[in-house]
């Protein structure tokens, strides 16, 4: 990794985090804590309102404006990859924001990056649309924090009406998966998007509840895992 661009992603991990170590820091961008320690120095040198000290960790204070971002040819390419499968995959709302994001990437990159055509594609022609027609209103009520009243076949072709907090969904083996917590089962259920037979957002939300939140069930499956190896 260029000097510049570890010096951009410190930032952009200060943004997003509260106080954060230099070992964090370090671990992360695969560097050493001294290399850290120096790069810190640099950046408040440079007018980067990064507070704290090596020991404790550090943080900004205040929001800071970044230079546009300059992407290597790899980087671009995982850009228009993920997009065209964003595309493809990621439902109506979502498919338009990632097409208008592509072309604002384009419009910051250089010119010799501009023209560059990954040869990995997403084709979408053999893909039944209906698959998808729940992503947004899903994505939407799990956001909101919003009960939802699910129709739902299994694979054995039963039906069943539950109602449930929408948790995540998560791309698994070529399909959609809602992940849930289900009132009726009183425990988390897995809903395969393209099995959805209706749904209608409630007008509830439901608060956080400990125990009943994405967190524990990757938490829960991390110690399945771990049980079972």
């Amino acid at each position: 990794m260029r000097r510049a661009d570890r010096l951009f992603q410190i930032v952009q991990i200060l943004r997003h985090r509260r106080l954060t170590t230099a070992a964090v820091l370090a671990e992360r961008l695969e560097v050493s804590v001294r290399t850290i320690y120096r790069d810190i120095q640099d950046l408040c040198l440079s007018g980067i309102p990064i507070e704290g000290e090596a020991g404790l960790g550090y943080l900004l204070r205040q929001e800071v404006s970044v230079p546009p971002l300059m992407f290597n040819e790899a980087e671009l390419e995982a850009i228009q990859l993920g997009i065209r499968m964003v595309q493809t995959w990621g439902g109506n709302e979502l498919g338009k924001a990632a097409k208008q994001a592509l072309i604002k990437v384009e419009a910051v990159v250089p010119e010799r990056l501009r023209a560059l055509q990954s040869l990995m594609f997403s084709p979408d022609f053999y893909l039944d649309q209906q698959d998808f027609v729940y992503l947004d209103p899903l994505r939407i009520a799990a956001r909101l924090r919003h009960f939802v009243l699910l129709g739902y076949q299994d694979v054995k072709g039963s039906a069943s009406q539950r109602k449930i907090r929408p948790l995540a969904i998560y791309f698994w083996r070529g399909t959609w998966t809602l992940l849930a917590w289900c009132e009726l089962r009183e425990d988390f259920r897995s809903f395969r998007v393209d099995r959805i037979v209706n749904l209608s957002q409630l007008p509830q939300r439901f608060p956080i509840t400990p125990g009943q939140e994405m967190e524990d069930f990757v938490r829960r499956m991390e110690t399945d895992y771990q049980n079972q190896a």
